[in-house]
């Protein structure tokens, strides 16, 4: 909840069988990590077959996480800046994803402010630098994480309102996903 508001999160697994997709929602109570998405995603698949983890927050963001069997998972974030603000989008903005070398960050970070201790000047929340990190705003990852299951680059930079349906919809599986809604 922020400022008497109730900031509200859905999340669905989809997992492609030998039989067709298989849809199921899902809390994130548990996930803090994305080794720990990564398992939940693979957890929804039994026999390694492709598993998508939809994470949405509320018309802001939505974002993929994709798992091939024991392949590294592949990841795309509608818009990444909306995302850094939010819990579950910290979860898939990774170092990698972002540019960053972790092993870089603690020399770009003054966990001070400045070398007198105070602030250099007059950073608000949403000013780029004002926690030593930049995120940009838009899409980032992997635009082309569910070209081969039905839906181009261009497709899914292009969603907006209800981008589970439309997603649901190019890889064929609305009605086992309206199920699980």
């Amino acid at each position: 909840m922020t400022s008497g508001r109730v900031t509200v999160y859905f999340a669905a697994l989809l997992a492609r069988t030998e039989d067709g997709w298989e849809a199921s929602d899902t809390e994130l109570d548990d996930v803090e990590s994305l080794a720990d998405l990564m398992d939940l995603a693979r957890g929804a698949s039994t026999d390694d077959d492709t598993v998508i983890a939809y994470i949405e927050q509320e018309d802001a963001w939505f974002g993929l996480l994709r798992v091939d069997g024991e392949e590294d998972p592949r990841i795309f974030v509608s818009d990444a800046a909306a995302a850094a603000r939010s819990s579950y989008g910290e979860i898939l903005l990774t170092d990698e994803l972002l540019g960053r070398d972790p092993d870089d960050l603690d020399d770009l970070v003054d966990l001070d402010g400045t070398e007198d201790g105070e602030p250099d000047g007059d950073f608000g929340a949403d000013t780029p630098g004002a926690d030593g990190d930049t995120v940009p705003p838009g899409p980032i990852g992997d635009t082309l994480v569910l070209d081969d299951l039905g839906m181009a680059e261009k497709e899914l930079l292009a969603l907006e309102g209800d981008a589970l349906g439309a997603i649901a919809d190019a890889l064929g599986c609305v009605d086992v996903l309206e199920a699980v809604r």
